[in-house]
């Protein structure tokens, strides 16, 4: 598709390239520097919304998960950090929708990584047709990665994203603490994004 180069930044027009060797060339290294650009800002927009660190790092991974697995249907139309906050925070809705969290107005506006605002599109119905399509995206994003984990973090992250238990259930299941469950969780989150990035053999 034709760009007018000169309505996007230089970061804009690098991550165009990126994302046409990801999708046409298969590229994991332009996948793994999409993501270390954005990881922190996806993060502490939907972090703001949340205000869960265990959740924020989980809604993170999907909303990668996604955009990554949409890629190919990118159009170059808007900056590929607009489309992705917006896959991000409407993931982040939906989280709190089903929820039912009491949390910050969701008429507050929100800016991606080159200052413009955000639309974020509500639906009023409950019954949101994107459930089952994000839950496919969260279970076929880790299975990816999770076989490259060792084997005590393989575990856990089956649990919580193949089984969709909570952290109170993988406790009892594993007949640990709280607190280790989370730690340990925490853990094979960073391992995942490691993975990701093709850092793979420190593990």
């Amino acid at each position: 598709m034709e760009i007018n180069e000169r309505e996007f930044s230089d970061k804009a027009l690098e991550d165009f390239d990126l994302i046409d060797r990801a999708v046409r060339d298969k590229d994991q290294q332009a996948y793994a520097t999409l993501m270390k650009r954005y990881k922190k800002a996806v993060y502490f927009m939907i972090l703001k919304m949340i205000r869960d660190t265990d959740d924020a790092e989980d809604l993170t991974m999907e909303a990668f998960a996604k955009s990554f697995r949409n890629l190919h249907k990118f159009k170059k139309d808007y900056t590929f950090s607009t489309w992705l906050f917006r896959i991000a925070t409407n993931n982040a809705i939906d989280f709190i929708r089903k929820k039912k969290l009491k949390t910050m107005s969701l008429n507050n506006t929100l800016t991606d990584d080159g200052g413009n605002s955000v639309n974020i599109d509500v639906e009023d119905d409950d019954n949101n047709p994107q459930d089952e399509f994000i839950k496919t995206q969260r279970i076929e994003m880790v299975r990816i990665f999770v076989d490259k984990l060792p084997a005590k973090y393989r575990k856990l992250v089956k649990l919580r994203y193949f089984d969709e238990l909570s952290y109170d259930e993988i406790a009892e299941e594993l007949g640990k603490p709280l607190g280790t469950v989370k730690a340990q969780l925490h853990r094979s989150r960073e391992l995942l994004y490691e993975i990701a990035q093709g850092k793979s053999k420190h593990i």
